[in-house]
């Protein structure tokens, strides 16, 4: 079990320096048991504190990394039952399932498929985050396949085998790529436990219900495998529903390690082929707890949606969606283009872009740092004002070889005799004060 705020307050320095931040030794020990710190902001614990902290420190849920390099992606230390309780902390992946049995072509235009969907949305790349090699077939096929899906994608793998032997076949081959071991259960555990550790790779344990799982989750710690992903085998969505909430119910409220590890789930093996069924159960993974969701397909009628949703849900509802500050181009605008100005909310910027494209005439829009907020809030907060508009105006080098206009919103045009002594030499003109208007505001400045 997790310490109490009071057995972690005796193993801290109880100076009361302030140096973590936080007043006193007694309210950083609270908000460490609560998950709300992090042991190394104090600069004076010692080594054998450290130690005996660890699992108080630690993030009720471990957090596990599959794979290696930049694709490589980490799920799990998680904190909360709720998004809007503080945030959702590491997004679901969505996995794609191969089977090593399929033929050469299949295997390659599955992974190649998975591979080439990637989507972008607010400036964010949303794409699949592994692949999921079933063994299907003898050891030796299972060992070329991974080969063969490794070759085509430098995204992890998933390795779905219960005999010892395939899986030591198929890590020979890319087990320095960290894939996970999919799955040691009571009758391979010690050998299943032999290959994470031999080639440092994360473990997913798998048993018929939550019980049994919470066994095989202690003897592989105890082994010496920390990093695992733990797997119920529900036989319906309602079950793996129940099993998800539970497992991070037990986790977070009751402090219970054994099933305080990321989930994998297989919406996949519950749909009977139906697509539109299998998106619908991996919809309830992205909102419920799965960790893996692997999907049959990464077809974009499935995919996309799901995709759209993680990022959603994985959002930190306290912090608005953001895109980047600098000069957007829309149409090939030549020197004498309208060149427009507007914050950085991510709503605010794809509502007028997508007016600019609907007028058809080429058109420059400065999106200016704003922190994420709304023309109008950003105004009222002190961050889309003269001086910072003017700034970042002067930075962009937009007028250097063409017309000095700048157009603001006109939710805000009590900013433009401010801005015009800001910005000498230039002309302020004041735009719609609705984005729908401005495909019409446009033709009449080019005309």
């Amino acid at each position: 079990m997790a310490l109490t705020g009071l057995d972690i307050f005796k193993k801290l320095p109880q100076t009361n320096c302030g140096d973590c931040g936080i007043p006193t030794c007694l309210a950083f020990a609270m908000k460490l048991a609560a998950g709300q710190a992090e042991l190394s902001a104090c600069p004076h614990v010692s080594e054998e504190a450290v130690a005996a902290l660890s699992e108080a420190s630690a993030p009720p849920i471990r957090g596990v990394t599959v794979g290696a390099g930049d694709r490589a992606f980490t799920v799990g230390e998680e904190t909360v039952l709720f998004r809007h309780d503080k945030t959702f902390v590491n997004p679901c992946a969505f996995g794609v399932l191969v089977e090593s049995g399929a033929a050469d072509a299949e295997i390659d235009a599955a992974a190649e498929a998975a591979e080439a969907a990637c989507f972008e949305r607010v400036q964010q790349e949303l794409r699949v985050g592994c692949v999921v090699l079933r063994s299907t077939a003898s050891a030796e096929r299972f060992r070329e396949a991974a080969e063969r899906v490794a070759a085509r994608t430098p995204m992890p793998l998933v390795l779905s085998s219960e005999d010892p032997g395939e899986m030591a076949a198929a890590l020979g081959t890319v087990g320095k790529t960290r894939p996970l071991i999919h799955a040691a259960t009571a009758e391979n555990l010690d050998a299943m436990v032999a290959l994470a550790v031999e080639h440092e790779c994360p473990l997913a344990v798998r048993a018929e219900g939550l019980a049994a799982v919470a066994e095989l989750t202690e003897e592989a710690t105890a082994a010496g495998v920390k990093d695992l992903v733990i797997d119920s085998a529900p036989a319906s969505a309602g079950r793996v529903l129940r099993d998800h909430v539970f497992a991070r119910r037990a986790a977070l409220e009751q402090k219970y390690r054994p099933l305080g590890y990321p989930i994998i789930t297989f919406p996949c093996d519950l749909a009977g082929g139906d697509r539109m069924l299998e998106t619908m159960y991996a919809a309830a993974d992205v909102l419920k707890y799965g960790s893996i969701v692997v999907l049959s397909t990464s077809a974009a009628p499935e995919l996309l949606p799901l995709l759209v949703l993680r990022q959603n849900i994985y959002t930190d509802p306290q912090r608005p969606m953001q895109v980047e500050q600098k000069v957007y181009e829309f149409g090939s605008p030549g020197p004498d283009a309208p060149f427009l100005v507007t914050t950085n909310f991510s709503l605010t910027y794809f509502i007028v872009s997508s007016e600019i494209e609907a007028s058809k005439i080429p058109t420059r829009l400065g999106v200016v740092e704003a922190e994420g907020l709304s023309v109008l809030t950003a105004w009222a907060a002190g961050k889309f004002v003269p001086d910072r508009i003017a700034k970042f105006v002067a930075d962009s080098g937009v007028g250097e070889a063409g017309r000095r206009e700048v157009i603001i919103p006109g939710m805000v045009a009590q900013l433009s005799g401010e801005l015009e002594e800001e910005l000498s030499g230039w002309q302020i003109v004041v735009g719609p004060r609705e984005a729908t208007d401005i495909p019409a505001f446009l033709k009449r400045m080019v005309t």
